[in-house]
């Protein structure tokens, strides 16, 4: 027979298992949201940050005479079994739900609650020595927990997001030094250019990521400020003087975070603009990210009818019907993983322009986006760093094959014999399938073997002079 233990709140009085953290709210959450099936304990670090900002808030409390120094002690014990991550499992509530946050800002109070009522010697529920609101969530709100508590959050989500992505960035840097001297075609419109180096395509890669390093360091830096002490709407109401710098100073300490409190908490109780800014920023990679894959796609094409300048690796067969097949399983993953935080973005989007007056209760599905994007966007890099990038191969011989045949050629000859000279060359070249080569220097006798020799050599071709 389980055990339960009865609590109630305004609405009425329930039944809890005994053995559970959390309480009555959090059961009516429980019940009432079944939205995405995802609870808030899969974002481990959520968690962890609404621990920090109790744990700061009851030394806040404390400094400044509103709590008793034995029972924040407590909490504070309470909110560092949380933050280690021992209780994740207490934390049910679906990431999408009505409320603002609400629910998820007293399943935190309740748990907090009630693990400090443990290290008390008292049984969970006898809040009259430590309550979920007049305690743990003393001179707070949910509208500057729950959101300083996002942002602890994805300040620290977007640190293994960005070390994936610097990872994926040095591998394909890697790949360009390996491919240096690799001759290959560059490619307009999906026509043939001009030659280039294999190495700079891929170094190009690199530095088209990296670029995106810098603008997630700007996203940190922006979602660095936080509302702690605004309260409801941003007026400080019920909270002590001095309690929102206290606890802001308090919050940099047990975080490590530089942390800023606010200017005006009234505007930032409702803006949402900075996670707009960085939702902006993760589908930019994600556009970039999908275009790379699409290169690598192309690049790969074949393996006979294609372009077949490179081979990725592997890795599972590729077709039900036909043997042989081996697809670009990876990039095509990574694609898809771009579709949906591309769609993220919108969501975060609409919800962040929904707001009226001096809330936005669509905060919940901005962090679901926010959350699930930079996951899967870490995951995608992750997967295309280890399972494709480290194991792609160079078709060296092929490659240069294909430029020594090209009419794209032509255009190295532009300074030397005219644009016009050159067009009719690739006119006929195009009409007769000859190569510039033998229209140019053995029927037209418009170069010399010696200038031939001179236009194309490597390195002129990958990083060509002007020559006469």
């Amino acid at each position: 027979m389980t055990l339960s233990r009865l609590e109630h709140d305004f609405l009425g009085e329930r039944a809890l298992p005994e053995q559970v953290y959390y309480g009555i709210q959090t059961l009516r959450a429980l019940e009432n949201f079944h939205i995405t099936g995802i609870p808030i304990k899969s974002e481990p670090l959520f968690v962890q940050a609404l621990a920090y900002v109790k744990k700061a808030a009851a030394m806040a409390n404390r400094d400044l005479g509103v709590l008793d120094p034995t029972l924040a002690g407590y909490i504070m014990q309470a909110c560092d079994r949380v933050s280690s991550g021992a209780l994740d499992g207490e934390f049910l509530t679906d990431m999408i739900q009505g409320g603002a946050g609400t629910s998820v800002n007293m399943n935190a109070n309740e748990v907090i609650a009630n693990v400090a009522l443990e290290l008390m010697g008292k049984p969970k529920g006898q809040y009259e020595f430590c309550h979920p609101n007049n305690h743990v969530n003393c001179s707070q709100s949910t509208n500057d927990a729950y959101p300083t508590a996002f942002r602890i959050a994805l300040s620290n989500k977007l640190v293994g997001y960005s070390q994936t992505l610097g990872e994926l960035a040095d591998a394909f840097a890697a790949k360009g030094d390996e491919f240096r001297d690799v001759l290959k075609m560059g490619r307009t419109q999906l026509q043939d250019a001009v030659p280039m180096s294999m190495g700079d395509e891929f170094r190009a890669f690199a530095t088209n990521l990296r670029e995106e390093l810098l603008r997630i360091a700007d996203s940190r830096s922006l979602i660095s400020e936080i509302n702690m002490g605004a309260t409801a709407i941003g007026t400080r109401v019920n909270a002590p003087a001095g309690y929102a710098e206290l606890v802001t100073e308090h919050l940099r300490t047990v975080t490590g975070l530089d942390l800023m409190l606010a200017g005006d908490l009234i505007e930032a109780t409702y803006d949402t603009g900075a996670y707009v800014q960085l939702s902006g920023v993760l589908k930019r990679t994600a556009v970039k990210l999908s275009k790379i894959c699409n290169d690598l796609r192309l690049l790969s094409s074949g393996p006979r009818a294609g372009l077949f300048e490179i081979n990725l690796p592997a890795l599972q067969p590729g077709s039900s019907i036909m043997p042989g097949k081996v697809n670009p399983v990876v990039p095509e993953v990574v694609n898809q993983t771009a579709f949906y935080v591309i769609g993220a973005d919108l969501t975060v989007t609409m919800a962040a322009e929904a707001g009226q007056l001096q809330l936005n209760v669509m905060e919940p599905v901005i962090s679901f986006a926010l959350f699930t994007s930079i996951s899967y966007m870490t995951n995608a890099c992750r997967t295309l760093h280890e399972k494709c990038v480290v194991g792609i191969t160079a078709n060296k011989e092929h490659a240069e094959n294909l430029v020594r045949n090209s009419i794209g050629i032509v255009t190295q000859l532009n300074p030397v014999i005219g644009y016009e000279a050159s067009a009719e060359i690739a006119k006929e070249a195009l009409r007769t399938g000859k190569s510039v080569y033998a229209i140019a220097v053995t029927e037209r006798g418009l170069l010399t073997q010696a200038k031939w020799d001179e236009i194309f050599t490597f390195e002129n071709l990958i990083r060509p002079g002007f020559i006469q």
